[in-house]
């Protein structure tokens, strides 16, 4: 796991930097560039790696249902019809319901406890899984392992949040995010290599989650002691790095802060625009990350490939896509600027789309390049809306509650994406290309909605139009991003 040590921090090399406040009175700073770049180092190498591990298994374990689908699921269960965009659908409404409630738990509760209990509760759900003798019994699985789910990717992102400053989040969070797409390219090379043993112990090739689960059963125990939890209270720091960490977070929301889920509290979260129009940019491109994961190894079967063939064909898809997420999250944190980038992903995923809703006209070769953009084009937009939301939020709760809310309820489109690739279809979907085209543009209108939106509303902070805020006295310091002083990132 790469580390970001140098990168210049936002004190621009220097040791004495006098920061304005806008208060009656001026502070002098003084940051020590040295030590603050070996804190760097130090949390780069624990919080990103342990929960980039953590997510990793908890997308192979939520995903792989598309590879054991060409290894004997469907024909082993007796499904027919829409029978596997059932199982699919039914793991997205507890995820869904759940996510808000456990960031709120994970806030009162030490974040290693909880995400090791959640862990180890969907590895045993996962193992069912792969033990189950009918349809029912699936269904009654993938709803356990939703439930348990639920909390994990929030939680890790709310996490990661919090240990960094606003323009070092990208590339830390697009990194973890990596262990999505990565999912994929290890999903479709242990599905490749446990096909192999097929039949012993009477097992089919599909019972891959047997396996699946006892891992994430055993990394679920072993996460409550390298899991890392608050900055506040990480045991992997020592108190002077706790302080100067603390500091240096304070330094980059100023007072912008939220800490204190009051009644007013709460009433600015709900009316906030931004989250509503993150969780409509977060539904658009889910959608299409959901697609590729459940069914390219179907699509790639439907060619005229065998289920082997398959499974390693599209390994490389991921490789690709986990490259240009990569080198998105540099750009768009060494530029300052989101929205183009994920712009710029919606297209290349659309020319995709476009080519395998003209496949009659296209060839084979054709039509796998295809997969490479949309596939690649919705990994470039997907992780940016996280980091860009979770940029334009401030306080610990009004953070919290903003990322569960884009995750849980964007997740939507997971359940969208579980419905449209309508078996009668095959191998065309006309119905699941189009939807899923159709919903990246609605992520892309969504994003130049917030761009301008932020854009405006930190002109009318600059022209004081928000001041007025700082006459409520009794909330002043509770109000998170909607301080005056707090800027946007666009």
């Amino acid at each position: 796991m790469a580390t970001f040590s140098d990168e210049k921090l936002d004190s621009s090399r220097v040791n004495d930097v006098m920061f304005d406040d806008k208060s009656s009175s001026s502070q002098q700073v003084v940051i020590d560039i040295a030590a603050e770049e070996k804190l760097l180092r130090k949390v780069d190498l624990r919080v990103v790696p342990s929960l980039f591990l953590l997510f990793l298994l908890a997308f192979l374990d939520r995903t792989n249902i598309g590879n054991a689908k060409i290894q004997g699921l469907v024909e082993d269960l007796h499904m027919k019809g829409q029978d596997y965009n059932i199982a699919l659908f039914i793991f997205f409404v507890p995820y869904i319901l759940f996510e808000v409630p456990s960031n709120i738990i994970i806030k009162k509760v030490a974040p290693s406890t909880w995400l090791s209990l959640i862990m180890t509760l969907w590895g045993i759900a996962t193992v069912g899984q792969g033990l189950v003798k009918n349809f029912g019994g699936l269904v009654a699985c993938r709803f356990l392992v939703g439930l348990f789910e639920a909390g994990l990717f929030p939680g890790c992102v709310y996490i990661i949040s919090m240990y960094y400053q606003r323009m070092e989040l990208q590339r830390r969070l697009s990194l973890f995010f990596c262990a999505s797409i990565l999912a994929g390219a290890f999903g479709g090379l242990l599905a490749y290599a446990l096909a192999k043993m097929a039949g012993i112990g009477g097992y089919n090739g599909w019972r891959i989650f047997i396996i699946e689960g006892l891992a994430t059963i055993v990394i679920g125990i072993a996460s409550k002691w390298f899991v890392p939890d608050w900055p506040e209270t990480a045991k992997f720091l020592n108190e002077e790095e706790r302080a100067l960490l603390v500091a240096r977070l304070s330094r980059d929301s100023g007072e912008a802060t939220m800490n204190r889920l009051d009644g007013p509290a709460a009433k600015r979260v709900a009316k906030d625009w931004k989250i509503y129009v993150g969780i409509i940019a977060y539904l658009g491109v889910v959608n299409t990350g959901y697609a590729t994961s459940f069914f390219i190894p179907t699509i790639i079967k439907e060619l005229g490939y065998t289920s082997a063939a398959a499974q390693v064909r599209s390994i490389p898809i991921f490789i690709v896509a986990t490259a240009c997420a990569i080198a998105v999250a540099f750009a768009t944190d060494r530029l300052r600027h989101r929205y183009a980038f994920t712009i710029a992903g919606v297209v290349i995923a659309s020319i995709g789309y476009i080519l395998l809703l003209c496949q009659d006209r296209v060839t084979v070769g054709v039509k796998y390049f295809a997969i490479f953009l949309v596939t690649s084009g919705g990994y470039m937009t997907q992780p940016v809306t996280i980091a860009w939301l979770s940029n334009n939020m401030s306080g610990h709760y009004k953070r919290s509650i903003a990322s569960a809310c884009q995750i849980g309820f964007g997740n939507i489109g997971g359940i969208i994406a579980s419905n449209v690739f309508i078996t009668k279809q095959a191998p065309k979907y006309p119905t699941g290309y189009g939807v899923s085209l159709g919903l990246m543009w609605a992520c892309a209108a969504a994003c130049t909605i917030l761009f301008f939106g932020v854009r405006a509303e930190n002109k009318k902070r600059d022209r004081g139009e928000r001041d007025g805020r700082l006459e409520d006295i009794a909330n002043v310091d509770n109000l998170g991003d909607d301080h005056p002083h707090f800027r946007f990132t666009t």
